[in-house]
């Protein structure tokens, strides 16, 4: 999941950020209203976390931007505005959520995940190929049944791969799904990390790898 964290305040935009990539999401921040509609123009996310008195664009601004996109992310306004009239007015813009400051960071996490679950485009809550199955809700993984103790990044991968079953993803989108904007392009990051993951996978192997092309999940047994 990729989520852009749109917050002026920058000691709680990397607080909000580092505890999101914590829990296995991919983060963007954005400072301002401008910073971020840059970046909704070049990436692709899933849930924005909106700040709504920003610098540059205001965030009801940007939020009405945002709802007038195709396959827009879903916006979870994060203000200090907590009166019930400031929260009729965040969801009447468009915001699919609406969380006050300050907030309890679990509370933020499960709301961030509700609202990627309700993405229009979002895949069903189970994800399954050659023999693998994820839940993302419930945060678990199997092999036949077998639980997988993954790692947040090991999962996080697992479950990218899976849900473009049976596409593949080049290193660079999976930098994108799992990792975010800072993420070394030259790193060997993801070759590690599906390394891992093939290990604990188990045999015989289900992630298959095309030079030049990338990664995806495949049952051996076809």
């Amino acid at each position: 999941m990729r989520v852009l964290v749109v917050e002026d305040a920058r000691a709680l935009a990397e607080v909000v950020a580092e505890g999101l990539r914590d829990q296995g999401m991919a983060v963007d921040v954005a400072y301002d209203g401008l910073a971020a509609a840059v970046k909704l123009d070049v990436n692709s996310y899933q849930v924005v976390v909106l700040d709504r008195d920003l610098p540059g664009i205001h965030g009801d601004t940007l939020c009405q931007m945002i709802t007038e996109r195709d396959d827009r992310p879903m916006v979870l306004m994060l203000t200090a505005a907590v009166a019930p009239g400031d929260r009729v007015s965040g969801l009447t813009l468009g915001a699919d959520d609406y969380l006050g400051k300050p907030f309890h960071f679990p509370e933020l996490v499960l709301r961030v995940r509700a609202l990627a679950r309700r993405r229009p485009t979002a895949r069903g809550r189970t994800l399954r190929a050659a023999g693998v199955e994820l839940d993302p809700v419930r945060r678990t993984a199997t092999r036949d049944g077998r639980p997988l103790d993954l790692s947040v990044k090991e999962f996080a991968l697992l479950e990218a791969l899976l849900s473009a079953s049976p596409a593949f993803l080049s290193t660079e989108d999976l930098l994108e799904r799992v990792w975010d904007e800072h993420a070394d392009p030259f790193t060997n990051t993801v070759t590690v990390t599906v390394g891992r993951l093939r290990r604990k996978l188990g045999s015989p192997p289900v992630i298959t790898t095309t030079p030049g092309v990338g990664y995806r999940i495949a049952d051996p047994a076809t």
